[in-house]
């Protein structure tokens, strides 16, 4: 939710009348001309001595950061530093906290610590609490290996991230990018619960909130504030995105629908009950791999979106912000990694536009559209992909 705030009334400048020439006092860190008063600038009036006094201050401050620092004042934001190549040399560490994310050429000009100085609540404890409990499961995984388990977690690895995360939590719900018919629509949602990522109405809301503000300062999760923020950390501050953003506003078509509160309401039994049912047919193997090793996997790999895809990879389109299209990525999150071309073109169902960007989502809803479950499948025109890139090109 944006807050809205009348801008305030731009001050009439006063100029002084012309009198006779003004003449800056002695600098004390000498710029570029001698030390020789008589060599020193005339001004007509105050108003020029007072902007060349606001041009030397700022010249003096960028001197002071040396050859990186010089560069950096002359860019207007933060995101436009982390945007610009050329902003500061490969490797090296900008004026002050500023640092690059390695192998990237986007600076880090916001750095956020979740873990220090400020008030824990019990959700955030919560949250932390089922992030390591997972990864602490998946430590058991070679102690409790068989065929069966493994077949179980790469199931509930297509189950809960194809189906729930990506196809439904994502392009469906997110971006109705596509429709299904009510029953598919709840059943794909809830895939995604099974996740154990959040359920679908602040699921939904944070990613718009992301596409809404993406790398500016109300982001939710952006790279500028750290590469680790961005990947896990934002999610142990359940405040964090309230105070930035707003709630779930943005999420009404959601919250009209009943079922969706109630998933809101009852979101951690699901998981939960996975768990249970995975052990009494499974045993230990079956609760390792199917809820350890899945939901860790799952877990990184749509992170890796929020990350990685933001700070490594090409950029085909100009859309203003960090997304990348990152292969590697692309393949393991079901195309996801194509996220350059899904921030180009929000609404389309496929996010591999090209015919040798692999997208196994996209291939899903085509073979639901196929059997008629899928309808007002969105996919950008030609026209569309040609004015973006012009964009690019200028």
């Amino acid at each position: 939710m944006a807050l809205l705030t009348a801008p305030q009334a731009r001050p009439t400048p006063h100029f002084a009348p012309i009198c006779k020439p003004h003449r800056l006092r002695r600098p004390i860190v000498s710029l570029s001309w001698p030390c020789n008063p008589n060599s020193y600038p005339q001004f007509s009036s105050r108003l020029d001595a007072l902007s060349f006094g606001a041009y030397t201050v700022l010249r003096l401050r960028s001197e002071s950061c040396g050859r990186r620092g010089r560069t950096a004042a002359l860019e207007d934001s933060a995101t436009a530093r982390a945007l610009s190549p050329a902003s500061e040399p490969q490797g090296e560490e900008e004026c002050g906290a500023k640092r690059r994310i390695l192998l990237s050429d986007v600076v880090v000009t916001r750095p956020r610590d979740v873990f220090r100085g400020r008030r824990w609540k019990s959700l955030d404890v919560a949250t932390i609490g089922v992030v390591v409990a997972m990864h602490l499961l998946s430590l058991f995984a070679p102690f409790c290996f068989n065929w069966r388990a493994l077949w179980v977690s790469l199931g509930l690895y297509l189950v809960t991230g194809l189906f729930g995360i990506t196809l439904s939590f994502h392009r469906n719900l997110s971006h109705r990018s596509f429709k299904l018919p009510k029953w598919l629509e709840y059943c794909f949602a809830y895939c995604g619960v099974l996740a154990l990522q959040g359920n679908p109405i602040d699921w939904v809301s944070t990613h718009r909130y992301h596409h809404q503000f993406c790398d500016s300062d109300r982001d939710p999760h952006s790279p500028l504030e750290g590469f680790w923020f961005s990947h896990m950390s934002w999610l142990f501050d359940s405040d964090y995105v309230t105070q930035r953003c707003g709630g779930p506003n943005n999420a009404v078509d959601l919250q009209k629908q009943p079922f969706y509160r109630f998933l809101q309401r009852t979101y951690i039994a699901h998981p939960i009950g996975l768990g249970i049912l995975l052990y009494a047919f499974g045993g230990l193997p079956f609760l390792v791999w199917g809820m350890g090793v899945r939901t860790t996997w799952v877990y990184h790999i749509t992170w890796l979106v929020n990350s990685a895809c933001h700070v490594w990879g090409k950029q085909a389109w100009n859309t203003r912000d960090l997304s990348r299209n990152n292969w590697w990525v692309a393949l393991l999150s079901f195309g996801e990694g194509w996220h350059n071309n899904h921030h180009a073109f929000e609404y389309s169902a496929c996010h591999g536009l090209e015919w040798w960007q692999i997208d196994m989502t996209w291939y899903t809803i085509r073979l639901l559209q196929a059997v008629g479950l899928a309808t007002e499948v969105k996919l950008p025109s030609e026209l569309q992909r040609q004015r973006m890139a012009m964009e690019a090109v200028n």
